[in-house]
Parts: structure tokens; C-alpha cells; sequence
């Protein structure tokens, strides 16, 4: 299948001035030359093709948002090829940007004063949506979500969850190819979380629209991606599908346990007592969870060792979710990217 992202060793690079402390450093900065170089994205290959909808994943800082800025246009790649709808976006911003939808960082396109309904009129005549194509969106729009109650609700009279369907509405109006997400559901409840993930799933299986994601919600990554793709500081970890990673993470298990004592005192304890086994354990207000690698260490060893010095009131015993494989890689836990 032909792809409609292409990134070839696409590289990003910042040059950065050493500042220097105080008044007189201050005025030494004006007329420094005293630069570093920083790469925020490390020679990236990727190949998405048109209807896919990809998890782009990584920590705070590990060069997401740089890469899509390239992606959209915002940006230009020091090194490398970058593609996007047989065009270079950068190049050619102004096609580009009719041919994509983005929602960035709670960064609203919907006027605050104005009913949801005139926005979309507003952006209609700015994309050039013929009549047709613009009710056919509207009863598309219908046929999934309420939509009636908020076409005539003013932006700013809007909850955090209903502006953000609308922005989402709003990025797919023009009917685009590819569409940018970032955090579309952060803040939100989950009955809005649902709604929102099922309207992106929706939309992107009757317009065959390509979706690129970035989120921390792994619940986001679960109900609407097959493919992820992982970055830390620059470079590419892992480009694949999720039960795959899975797979690679077959040993894993959560021991979740109850002891008869106070949670986070235990955890702590824990963590000294068991510190020769190869486990990471964290807890909430009730559960203290132990990620195990049985190809090291059997689940059962680590619950007897636990019973030599607790009490244990309930457990169980879980396959390892997405968001813990998610953080194993950024612990540097796997062979990926090394």
C-alpha cells in the first residue's frame, strides 16, 4: 500500500546559546557566538500508510512534538527526506494545510464568542467546502454523536470535553487526508474519553483519514491504534504493532497484593526487603503492584518471600499492560533501540 507519510533519516537540529549568569553575562550574551548544538529528533525513518491510525508515544522532551511540527509544516528537517501527501510540507505549506487536520495542545481553531455552528461556517469558506460536502460532514457528524445541542452553544459556554469533540469535529470538516492529534483526551472524564474515542475510530473508518496520535493515555493507545511508534531523545525505539510488543513482554506479570498495613509504608519496605530480585514495585491507595520477569524470577518466589515478613489479605495476578511495556521501555528494560 502505498504511503502517504514518508519520513527518510530525518534529522532536527537547534542550535542553542550558552547563557551566562548575571547583569554582565547578560550583556556578554548579546554578542556571544557561543553555541550548542542540540538534536531534538535523530535520524527518524517511518512509512504510514493512508487510513492508519498510529500511536506516537515517548516521554516529555523526547521529540514528538518537533517531529510533527516538521510533519505539518511548521518546521524544516536539517537533514533527511520528509513527505506528506506526495508533497514537502514545508515547501508548500499553504497546500499542505488544506490537506490535514490538527488538534495541538488544547490550542482551540473555533472562535470563543461564536456558536459552534458558525465556526464551522467560518471554516468551511476558509477550506472552500462545497454545500454538499459540508451537510453530508454535518449529518455524518449526526449519525455518530448529539451534535444538535452543541451547534448553537457559544465556544465559550462549552465544557473542557465538549470544546475538545468540537475541535476534533472541526479538524475533520474539510474532509483531510491526514490528521494530527496531540492529547486529544487529557483532562477529560472517562464517559467523554469513550465518546471521543469512538468518534476518532468512526471517522476514521468511513473517511479512510490517516490519524497520527500523541498521548499518555494509555487507554487511548488500546482503543484506537494497531501500530505504535516510540521515541526517546530523538531516536526511534520501536515501530510495530502492540501485540508485538506484547509478545516480546510474554514473561511479564503484575503481582498485585493487600497487606494488612499501611500501603505505601509496605510498598517502601518492599522495595528494600526484595531489592536482590529482578522487579519494580509501585502501589495506589490499596494495591501495591510488583512487575515480575519470570524468565528470572517466579511469581511464586517473590509471594513466598513477601509471606516470610507480611501479612497478605488478597492478590492477583495480571498479564502486563500496554502502559507497563510503555514504561519498561523507557527504563531501558528491553534490547529496543540499543
Amino acid at each position: 500500500m502505498e504511503s502517504i507519510i514518508k519520513l527518510s533519516n530525518v534529522s532536527k537540529e537547534f542550535k542553542i546559546l550558552n547563557r551566562h549568569e548575571g547583569l554582565a553575562g547578560s550583556i556578554r550574551d548579546l554578542f556571544s557566538r557561543d553555541y550548542k548544538i542540540v538534536r531534538a529528533v535523530d535520524n527518524i525513518s517511518l512509512d504510514v500508510a493512508q487510513g492508519e491510525i498510529v500511536g506516537f508515544l515517548g516521554p516529555n522532551g523526547a521529540g514528538k512534538s518537533t517531529t510533527i511540527k516538521m510533519m505539518t509544516g511548521v518546521l524544516e528537517p536539517s537533514n533527511g527526506e520528509l513527505i506528506i501527501n506526495n508533497r514537502i510540507p514545508y515547501k508548500d505549506r499553504t497546500k499542505n494545510s488544506q490537506e490535514i487536520g490538527v488538534v495541538f495542545g488544547q490550542r482551540s481553531q473555533l472562535w470563543w464568542a461564536l456558536p459552534l455552528v458558525e465556526s464551522f461556517k467560518l471554516l468551511k469558506d476558509i477550506y472552500q467546502i462545497s454545500d454538499k460536502d459540508y451537510n453530508d460532514m454535518l449529518e455524518l457528524y449526526g449519525s455518530m454523536i448529539d451534535l444538535e445541542p452543541l451547534l448553537h452553544k457559544p465556544v465559550r459556554q462549552m465544557s473542557l470535553g465538549q470544546r475538545t469533540l468540537s475541535d476534533i469535529l472541526a479538524a475533520f470538516l474539510h474532509n483531510p487526508k491526514v490528521v494530527f492529534l496531540d492529547e486529544p483526551t487529557i483532562g477529560l472524564d472517562v464517559a467523554m474519553k469513550s465518546k471521543i474515542r469512538e468518534m476518532i475510530l468512526g471517522l476514521n473508518q468511513k473517511k479512510n483519514t490517516t490519524v497520527i496520535l500523541t498521548t499518555h493515555d494509555m487507554g487511548d493507545v488500546d482503543a484506537l491504534c494497531h501500530r505504535i511508534v516510540i521515541i526517546d531523545k530523538g531516536r526511534m525505539l520501536y515501530d510495530n504493532d502492540i501485540e508485538h510488543l506484547k509478545k516480546f513482554f510474554g514473561a511479564y506479570r503484575t503481582l498485585k497484593i493487600r497487606l494488612r498495613e499501611d500501603t505505601e509504608e509496605a510498598a517502601v519496605k518492599l522495595t528494600k526487603e526484595l531489592s536482590d530480585l529482578d522487579i519494580a514495585i509501585s502501589n495506589d491507595d490499596t494495591w501495591i503492584s510488583i512487575l515480575v520477569n519470570e524468565e528470572k524470577t517466579r511469581v511464586i518466589k517473590v509471594l513466598e518471600r513477601i509471606q516470610e515478613t507480611h501479612s497478605v489479605r488478597d492478590m492477583q495476578l495480571e498479564e502486563i499492560s500496554t502502559e507497563d511495556v510503555i514504561k519498561k521501555i523507557y527504563e531501558g528494560g528491553t534490547g529496543f533501540g540499543k
